[in-house]
């Protein structure tokens, strides 16, 4: 049986998944190499809980209750000590959920559940580096993880039976809406995402329209609550561009390129919402309009 939870990784995605464990009543320990940034995902964990208790959906004692089952660490070996399940929420970046997964399989229990909040990256490939193999398994957590309710549960290719089904029943006890996919690049989801990202940035790269008018046309005309650049922002511009370049090299289709505007946003450090600035300019603030000579047809 799951009960204690680890998460690697206090960032948006860490944070937001110690925060629904701990708010369903699992103890969590929530594991950054930085102190400051174990302090700055506390603060934001209150903040959001701050919210639900102005909007009635959580008490203050529930709360407080909640905070109280997150515990912050910098030292691996002492959050990973006795779990039964790590969610591993660390950069997308294959080199680096490789060497921690050796490491985890070296630390956690022998029982331990491994599993990657990866978006693309193969749970395959995680797995191998691993003497569990049949325990290492994707749970995808979709962005703010406190509001939205899908998980994608990834089978690995020798991820056991059991170990997805008790995947996919933990997801239903915190309140999430679990789909199974298999094991190709990008899964379902940014299979279908990130094509659709990508060709709007086209889009705008060949003046075909600007930046407002393609999300406007994109939510008004196809019920999307969010138009694909600004989400592409608020995704992150280096984490669409990575995933592209998982599909690309992963199907070995041209069609999952990414396209040159995003690649040199990516390399000048506009990558969104957390740089500031992307294809809106969120430096004051608020959501502004980038109208740059860069994005205009070259």
């Amino acid at each position: 049986m799951i009960q204690h939870i680890t998460v690697i990784g206090s960032g948006t995605m860490g944070n937001g998944i110690a925060h629904v464990f701990a708010q369903n009543g699992f103890t969590v320990h929530m594991v950054d190499i930085r102190q400051d940034a174990l302090d700055r995902a506390m603060a934001t964990i209150a903040k959001n809980m701050d919210r639900q208790v102005a909007k009635g959906s959580l008490s203050e004692a529930d709360k407080a209750a909640s905070l109280a089952r997150i515990i912050p660490t910098t030292r691996l070996e002492d959050g990973v000590k006795g779990a039964d399940l790590v969610v591993e929420a660390a950069t997308e970046n294959v080199d680096i959920k490789l060497q921690l997964f050796r490491e985890l399989d070296h630390l956690a229990p022998e029982h331990c559940v491994l599993a990657s909040n990866t978006s693309s990256i193969s749970i395959t490939r995680i797995a191998s580096v691993t003497k569990r193999q049949d325990k290492v398994v994707g749970m995808h957590f979709m962005n703010p993880v406190p509001v939205m309710k899908l998980v994608e549960v990834i089978a690995g290719f020798n991820t056991s039976s059991a170990v997805t089904d008790s995947i996919l029943e933990l997801s239903r006890k915190i309140g999430k809406v679990p789909a199974l996919a298999n094991d190709y690049p990008g899964f379902v989801a940014n299979r279908i995402l990130m094509p659709m990202i990508n060709e709007a940035i086209c889009s705008l790269h060949e003046g075909v329209a600007g930046v407002e008018e393609i999300d406007t046309i994109m939510k008004l005309g196809m019920a999307h609550p969010m138009g694909p650049l600004q989400l592409a922002d608020f995704i992150g511009l280096d984490v669409c561009l990575a995933i592209l370049e998982v599909l690309h090299k992963g199907f070995g289709n041209p069609k999952y390129a990414p396209n040159a505007l995003l690649v040199n946003m990516v390399t000048a450090g506009n990558h969104g919402v957390k740089s500031g600035k992307g294809f809106y300019d969120y430096s004051h603030g608020g959501k502004e309009l980038v109208v740059a000579d860069n994005f205009r047809k070259s």
